[in-house]
């Protein structure tokens, strides 16, 4: 079935920037806190990525931006909703979205997801924003990087459900339309962006 949306944009506008403020007033306090391990790979990823966008500026990354769509058959005054650690779009024309991501008005949708996992942060039901990723939004590519037990998982739509990418014969997963390779080196999540492994921040290097 397919969603149904207003008509209306400046009123969609509205009823989404409302929805958006309420769900930001109602977050618990451990929303917002991180575990160190997380920051730091969040960091990695952030740094890479803007490595990536100096040499392809349609691949646009945005950071704990919540996404909010008319969900199937549901009221299209109470848009569902999901918050991604990060999120690539690809589009060549810089993307507007300043309190949320709202997909009725957006010209296309989120191509990859990247959460990061720790037990000693709880900030969100993971199990729910991959379904929601998977079954609503249907994002084409989901990460998800478990910082304690150093594990990664790249997985990729297909038949209208996930699967997780193979390794490379160089042992890395690959996401051919971003140019990018992804492998723990190191205990870290790295991406390598035309067979070039992308450098860390300055201030790891040391670490």
């Amino acid at each position: 079935m397919t969603p149904t949306t207003h008509s209306d944009p400046a009123r969609t506008k509205l009823i989404y920037e409302g929805d958006a403020e309420r769900y930001l007033r109602s977050l618990p306090r451990k929303h917002f806190m991180e575990a160190t391990t997380q920051a730091t790979q969040r960091e990695i990823t952030l740094e890479s990525f803007a490595l990536v966008r100096a040499a392809r500026p349609d691949v646009q990354v945005f950071n704990e931006l919540l996404v909010q769509y008319p969900e199937s058959g549901e009221d299209p005054d109470k848009p569902a909703r999901v918050a991604p650690d990060n999120m690539v779009i690809v589009h060549p024309e810089p993307i507007r979205a300043a309190g949320s991501f709202i997909t009725p008005l957006q010209p296309v949708g989120p191509f990859l997801v990247l959460e990061y996992v720790s037990r000693h942060s709880q900030r969100k039901d993971y199990d729910d924003t991959f379904r929601r990723c998977e079954r609503d939004l249907k994002v084409p590519y989901y990460i998800l990087i478990n910082t304690d037990k150093k594990e990664l998982t790249v997985f990729r739509m297909s038949s209208e459900r996930y699967v997780a990418v193979p390794p490379n014969d160089a042992g890395r997963l690959p996401i051919p339309q971003l140019e990018l390779e992804v492998a723990l080196l190191d205990g870290w999540v790295r991406y390598w962006f035309r067979g070039e492994i992308l450098p860390l921040p300055g201030e790891l290097l040391t670490n």
